[in-house]
């Protein structure tokens, strides 16, 4: 059987707001007495909430216990995003093309409530048919769980669907989870060398993001 649908990741896919995550999180770690590593940001990006809370006030040191933590940093990034959302060129032509082909899905570690500002200010609600944040499965990425929740979902298997991935937890969800992988990296936040080897394809922009891509 060939592709039967496609699922996008959101931070780092569809918007640039990596940046805006480390900023939010490194402030807020400084403000609260904690301690910012070196490795930190990579370890953070595709966490669940409640796993990236918990380590921000245990492994960082932060002075507030994870359901604090969590809410204060989720009510700083939605109040970035009432500003603007950092869309990336060519994220929103992007699933308009791909989604006159498939039915599209989202697996994201946002928060819902991110989830559904970004899409809402966007418009790009309308072109998903199935949306999940990793908060709302057992594990966040690195496991398979929102990627294989997605799938269930859509009714599609994994192994039918197409995901599009920038980061290393990301790439190794969807590759675990069984689906073929397309790697959107971002040169800020490169992905292990051993999570990219785990993508079938490499893009450098959402614009190289073809039908003929995905089914090649």
């Amino acid at each position: 059987m060939g592709i039967t649908a496609v699922v996008f990741d959101m931070d780092g896919v569809l918007i640039d707001s990596e940046p805006v995550w480390e900023l939010v999180r490194r402030g807020y770690v400084a403000e609260k007495g904690g301690r910012w590593l070196p490795d930190t940001q990579q370890r953070l990006m595709g966490m669940s909430t409640g796993e990236w809370s918990a380590y921000l006030s245990g492994e960082l040191g932060v002075d507030e216990p994870p359901e604090t933590v969590a809410r204060e940093v989720i009510e700083r990034m939605a109040e970035r995003y009432d500003e603007a959302v950092p869309v990336l060129p060519g994220a929103v032509e992007a699933v308009q093309r791909i989604s006159e082909h498939w039915p599209l899905g989202l697996a994201s570690s946002s928060p819902r409530a991110l989830i559904d500002a970004v899409l809402g200010r966007t418009g790009l609600i309308e072109y998903f048919s199935v949306t999940f944040s990793t908060e709302e499965v057992d594990r966040g990425k690195p496991a398979p769980d929102v990627y294989v929740t997605v799938a269930t979902f859509l009714r599609q298997r994994p192994i039918d669907c197409v995901a599009v991935e920038d980061s290393s937890n990301g790439l190794r969800s969807a590759h675990a989870a069984g689906m073929r992988v397309i790697a959107a990296p971002r040169p800020e936040y490169p992905p292990a060398s051993d999570a990219l080897a785990m993508a079938a394809k490499v893009i450098s922009g959402l614009d190289e993001l073809t039908p003929a891509l995905i089914t090649g």
